[in-house]
């Protein structure tokens, strides 16, 4: 071998490795699914890329903001959010199908996030909905992002069903709360899942635990009560005075909940992720998005705590990819 061989042999650069790719499923969850944010960003704390992802109602909302790039300026926007700030995004309504439009928080993420089109993203994006007339899963891959995301957050009675197409769309999460199926051919090294629908899970009260609570309580009441007034019952008005019975939206809000954890648990059973990161289904109620700061903070801890005892199953050659 000459000098000048010599010379450009050694010009030639040295394989690195790279980070490993993450197609990401999001699951469902309401206020719930603010969790998703901090583990998103201790996901990538980890070294990780994620090239896809998928979500089903809060979970479309979440990783169709990650993928326009604009998590941090909504992060930022909902953790300022107060109780009252909260109400204020509702449109009520008593027709169309739904108690609430969607309209005004539909046009305030658009003003603050600014809509694309999903086939313009820098990444793969999915959003998961289901067609009511022809009861089917329905994937979301194509068209605007924000109206994607409405269809897939219409939870039926609450929200007023999305129409696109001629397809009257709702919460995906009625048949796949945690949508890792778009995913399966996504070509990522590891398919991740966050999923919010968990075991309940019985923590030890304290007294600021306890005091939450208490706020807590109050403010679904206040809630509960103010769309008992909407809602004509038939009590007599002598009635004897009695324990209070869960208010509606309680009462939606529980039996979704119930719901969506006995499929999710089915659905993940019969295609697993890599990796699932999951929260308790109780860390908060569906519409509890003024404790976004405390709910994005849960989803970290947990993202952390999974992922610094995780064993990947196949682990990456040298040059960053799964044998």
């Amino acid at each position: 071998m000459s000098p000048t061989d010599i010379a450009a042999s050694s010009a030639l650069p040295v394989p690195t490795s790279r980070q490993p790719t993450v197609a990401l499923a999001l699951g469902a969850g309401g206020a719930k699914g603010l969790a998703h944010i901090g583990a998103i960003e201790e996901i990538e704390r980890q070294g990780y890329r994620i090239v896809a992802i998928a979500g089903t109602s809060m979970g479309a909302l979440i990783g169709g903001i990650y993928a326009a790039g604009k998590l941090d300026a909504y992060r930022d926007w909902v953790s300022a959010l107060a109780k009252m700030d909260v109400l204020k995004l509702v449109d009520w309504t008593f027709s169309g199908g739904g108690l609430i439009k969607g309209e005004r928080i539909i046009e305030t993420l658009r003003g603050l996030i600014g809509d694309a089109r999903i086939e313009d993203l820098p990444l793969s994006y999915t959003a998961v909905a289901t067609d009511l007339d022809r009861e089917r899963e329905v994937w979301l891959t194509r068209g605007s992002l924000f109206d994607a995301i409405r269809a897939s957050i219409a939870i039926p009675t609450v929200f007023r069903p999305q129409v696109i197409d001629g397809r009257r769309l709702v919460d995906g999460g009625l048949l796949n709360p945690v949508p890792v199926t778009p995913l399966i051919r996504e070509p990522a090294d590891y398919l991740f899942a966050v999923s919010v629908d968990g075991a309940i899970q019985q923590t030890r009260p304290d007294v600021q635990g306890d005091r939450a609570a208490e706020t807590h309580s109050a403010h679904r009441g206040r809630i509960s009560e103010f769309i008992g007034r909407l809602i004509p019952h038939s009590e007599p008005k002598d009635a004897e005075p009695r324990p209070r019975d869960p208010g509606v939206l309680d009462l939606l809000t529980q039996s979704m909940d119930l719901m969506q954890a006995n499929l999710a648990r089915l659905r993940l059973a019969a295609y697993a992720p890599d990796l699932l990161i999951q929260l308790p289904r109780n860390i908060s109620m569906a519409y509890e998005f003024y404790r976004a700061r405390e709910l994005i903070e849960l989803g970290r801890t947990q993202a952390r705590e999974v992922l610094t005892t995780w064993k990947p199953p196949r682990p990456l050659n040298a040059a960053g990819h799964a044998p």
